[in-house]
């Protein structure tokens, strides 16, 4: 037996006249919520990022690397205070899909060149094809790569390094000792230049246009230093404010240099214009990265981590801008439990911005956030017109990331509501066609962690089989016979056939009508009498008479053939009498 769809009730009678079911192409995109509610349709391109994974496998996450040669994820570590017996400090090398730890580099040198275990504070460039290069304190600028069993280094003269950055040629980075800023080489730590300021805590280096963006938060200000000169030649005033530093980064592709200040993000050109202010409530902006595939920035908002701060909820963000016009291109993505209580958190963006790396150093985890893009209708389901008891399939399709789920939805009210085919759960749907799914829309709904779409309605359109026959013909009167006379009459006609048969195939055709007997041969050339088969009318068949006369076609022409043979046998008589009177 052919299974029908779950919500297709038994059959119903045949009706005798055709049904038919309009197929409207209706683009109804009302979704159905839990509560059988309607809402709308995700906007196309909608994108959201979704946490897939954590990895607790690198210690106190200080800083992350996505390498771009190797696609290895370099993370530099302290040690966690809870783990009394492991130190996890060093440059952990991991797997960025599941988070494995490929190595560990945990030794590097100290100021006397003798090595021991270090934590790796910040990872300022990535070595050609594989490897980072890294600040570990207090004034160590390292070197490794996966697999080795320590780091190269060498220490900075002068003060503790504050912070570091990559330099301006592939073989220099650039360090600060408060307020002094200084150009050394990688391999020896020997300083080549360097610039004193009023102040400073943190900077950013613009290689394409030469130059370098020095912030100093406490006094509201940023210098643009010429790498060339090495000298400042600009200084721009940041908005007012408590100075709580965050941080200074540069958008390689445009210049635009983003600087994270108190519960803000202060946005300038290459030049030093104020372009904008991104605002981030209560939370605090802690990092920012940026994918020039998608122009986009991506910004790590960390909770203060104070209660008795009105708006902390002990929860960060992530958020993701156009760098273009500021605007965020996808909601912000809480980060549970990520403050600032136990150190800044870190963001690495796979080129393309598909994959993205969050750090969070108070919980010793880093989060793998992946992109979603919300499903796009690729094919709507086709109309159909079928015979009821017709196996019917209908299929949709959809993109996006991660792939959408289907789910197929049917309207009984011309597209007003909408309620789930049990169990309809592919790409093609396929049921058989009843009379009642009269006036029945179908559509596929598409849903993924960035939104949810709808196809287009379709219907059916679907006519019940016709199963009329013929009828049979009535039986056919028996002809008269024929008269006796002298020279032979001719044979009476046949009677007439049978009725046709039932109208509109209602009932069977009645049998042939049989023609009359052969009249009865004259005593003097006998005629001949013939018998016509009674015509078919709705089955009946048609046979030739006998006989010199026409045969008969009912019971009321043998009467009057009967008749005949009387006047006839009269009319002999009167002229007999009227040849006696002449004679006589």
């Amino acid at each position: 037996m052919t299974p029908r769809h779950p919500l297709t009730p038994g059959r119903a009678g045949a009706a005798s006249a055709a049904l038919a079911l309009v197929l409207a192409s209706a683009a109804t995109v009302s979704p159905v919520s839990a509560a059988g509610g309607e809402g709308a349709d995700a906007p196309r391109s909608t994108v959201a990022y979704r946490s897939v994974a954590q990895f607790g496998t690198a210690g106190k996450p200080r800083d992350l690397l996505l390498h771009p040669d190797s696609k290895k994820l370099y993370v530099g570590s302290d040690d966690l205070p809870e783990t009394a017996d492991v130190n996890e400090s060093g440059l952990h090398v991991l797997d960025p899909v599941d988070g494995k730890v490929r190595s560990t580099v945990g030794q590097a040198p100290g100021p006397t060149g003798t090595l021991g275990r270090r934590a790796v504070r910040q990872l300022l460039a990535a070595l050609p094809g594989d490897g980072a290069v890294f600040f570990y304190p207090l004034r160590g600028i390292g070197t490794a790569k996966d697999g080795d069993a320590a780091a190269a280094g060498a220490w900075v003269p002068g003060a503790a390094v504050s912070h570091a950055t990559a330099g301006l040629t592939p073989s220099t980075v650039l360090v600060a000792q408060g307020s002094v800023l200084s150009e050394v080489e990688i391999a020896t730590a020997a300083v080549k230049r360097s610039v004193t300021l009023e102040g400073g805590d943190g900077f950013a280096v613009d290689a394409a246009r030469g130059a370098v963006w020095f912030t100093d938060f406490g006094n509201r200000r940023m210098h643009r230093i010429d790498a060339a000169t090495f000298t400042v030649t600009a200084t721009v005033e940041l908005p007012a404010g408590d100075g709580f530093a965050g941080f200074t980064e540069v958008d390689a592709e445009t210049g635009a240099v983003w600087v994270g200040l108190d519960t803000s993000v202060v946005v300038h050109d290459a030049t030093g214009k104020r372009l904008g202010i991104l605002k981030g409530g209560a939370d605090l902006p802690r990092a920012a990265s940026f994918d020039a595939a998608t122009h986009e920035a991506f910004v790590v908002w960390q909770d203060a981590g104070d209660s008795s701060q009105q708006g902390s909820d002990n929860n960060g963000t992530l958020t993701v801008h156009r760098t273009r016009d500021l605007q965020e291109v996808v909601k912000p993505v809480v980060l549970p439990g990520a403050h600032t209580q136990s150190g800044s958190a870190s963001v690495a963006v796979e080129p393309g911005g598909a994959v993205v790396f969050v750090s969070d150093p108070v919980a010793g985890k880093i989060t793998r956030l992946e992109r979603a893009t919300s499903p796009r209708v690729t094919r709507n389901p086709a109309d159909r017109a079928v015979t009821a008891g017709t196996r019917v399939s209908l299929t949709a399709e959809a993109e996006g990331t991660p792939r959408p789920a289907v789910a197929w939805q049917v309207s009984t009210d011309a597209g007003r509501t909408w309620r789930a085919v049990e169990g309809a759960t592919s790409p093609a749907y396929s049921f058989t066609a009843a009379v009642s799914d009269n006036g029945r829309r179908y559509r596929a709904e598409f849903a993924n962690d960035a939104g949810t779409v709808h196809s287009g309605a379709a219907t059916l359109t679907v006519t019940v089989a016709d199963t009329t026959t013929g009828g049979t013909g009535g039986t056919g009167g028996t002809g008269g016979t024929g008269g006796t006379g002298s020279t032979g009459s001719t044979g009476s006609t046949g009677s007439t056939g049978g009725a046709a048969g039932g109208s509109d195939g209602d009932s069977a055709g009645g049998s042939a009508g049989t023609g009359g007997a052969a009249g009865t041969p004259g005593t003097v050339g006998g005629g001949s009498a013939g018998a016509t088969i009674g015509a078919t009318v709705g089955g009946g068949t048609n046979a030739t008479a006998t006989g010199g006369a026409l045969a008969s076609t009912g019971v009321a022409v043998a009467f009057l053939a009967g008749s005949a043979v009387v006047l006839t046998a009269a009319g002999w008589v009167l002229i007999r009498r009227a040849r006696q009177r002449a004679d006589g």
